[in-house]
């Protein structure tokens, strides 16, 4: 009821002396556009500092109304002012406040800085990533000394969501590598007289190189940038905060189910790559040059050692590692906002890519002479 007494605010003026009266809160200042013609009726004083200002018999006035009359008066309080001690304590939080405009920002670039900015945010970036596999060392040492409080449940979710879900996607894409590379192959096979060796070379490509690159990059692609999300929705919505509170650690409840469930995951995605690609190769290699499936599988023992295929489940285990090291790395420094979260996904997974590539390149040069 109090709230229906209340006087929309306005501005008496009687030649050099003007009154307030009225509410000047915000609820009411909005109504039918006061604000606007309080505000207007102001800028039209020539000067408000030789006028006297009587605000005793305002109703009442908060930051709202406090703020549109300090605008109007140029920041600066009149020599003239009649007010309440509740207006004048308003009135000092403003002065105090100061000036809120933004400050202009320095839109030249220094060529130097920026030079020398480059390797100080890679020397950054590595002290971080250090940090980040000093801690994520600390918390596996810690689950394998007590297994029975480790965090099953997030391993679990995260090998369902990392590897089962991937199930699809991989069996496609790999059985139609399998094909295509089949169909190249065979063909310049088949002009020399070689058809038997497709075997040799499909076994070996996919066994060795290409299973293990093509799961790696389709799980960075799809699984490593959902954790990035992931964590970094966390950041936006506190729950990262909400845990530091709770004496929860990211590392052991995030960071190492994620890494364990993706080192696990990414050898049995490896082998299922392998089947499918192989089955496609097969089924390629009879449609184009008639090379017999039951010929193919038979041969395949003998043309691939057994060395690579573990050299395959080895590659597996330390691709998981990297993809989601590096999607739990720049998940963590994701800011609280939507444009951190876009880039920091991107980043994410164009660096997992190029870092499993790297690695790839890394075990190709040490294990050339095993596994032939």
């Amino acid at each position: 009821m109090a709230s229906a007494s209340r006087q929309p605010p306005e501005l008496d003026i009687q030649g050099n002396r003007i009154v307030a009266r009225g509410c000047w809160r915000a609820d009411m200042l909005a109504v039918k556009g006061a604000a606007y013609t309080i505000a207007s009726s102001v800028d039209g004083i020539q000067d408000t500092g030789a006028v006297e200002w009587d605000l005793t018999q305002v109703e009442a006035m908060d930051y709202t109304g406090a703020q549109l009359l300090w605008n109007g008066w140029a920041r600066c309080l009149p020599s003239n002012l009649k007010s309440t001690p509740e207006q004048d304590k308003l009135f000092s939080r403003l002065i105090r406040a100061g000036s809120l405009e933004r400050p202009s920002e320095n839109t030249e670039i220094n060529l130097q800085e920026a030079i020398k900015e480059v390797p100080l945010g890679f020397v950054r970036k590595v002290i971080r990533l250090d940090q980040l596999l000093g801690q994520l060392t600390l918390d596996f040492f810690r689950f394998v000394a007590a297994p029975q409080r480790g965090p099953w449940r997030e391993i679990s979710a995260n090998i369902f969501h990392a590897g089962a879900q991937a199930v699809g996607i991989i069996a496609l894409v790999g059985f139609l590598i399998g094909v295509v590379l089949s169909y190249l192959s065979a063909q310049q096979l088949h002009m020399f007289g070689g058809d038997i060796f497709l075997v040799d070379l499909l076994g070996m490509s996919v066994v060795r190189e290409l299973g293990p690159l093509l799961a790696a990059i389709l799980i960075a692609g799809r699984s490593g940038s959902a954790m990035t999300a992931q964590i970094g929705v966390m950041r936006i919505t506190e729950e990262l905060d909400a845990m530091q509170v709770m004496g929860l650690s990211h590392g052991f409840r995030l960071v190492l189910p994620k890494v364990m469930a993706l080192g696990l995951a990414m050898p049995m995605l490896i082998v299922w790559t392998d089947i499918v690609a192989l089955i496609g190769g097969a089924f390629a290699g009879k449609m184009s040059i008639g090379l017999s499936m039951a010929y193919f599988f038979s041969a395949l023992p003998d043309a691939v050692p057994i060395a690579n295929f573990w050299i395959g489940l080895g590659k597996g285990v330390v691709f998981g590692v990297i993809i989601s090291v590096v999607a739990c790395f720049y998940g963590l420094r994701i800011q609280p906002n939507t444009d951190s979260l876009g880039q920091g996904t991107t980043r994410s997974v164009v660096t997992s890519i190029t870092s499993v590539i790297f690695a790839d390149a890394v075990f190709a040069i040490v294990l050339q002479g095993v596994g032939f």
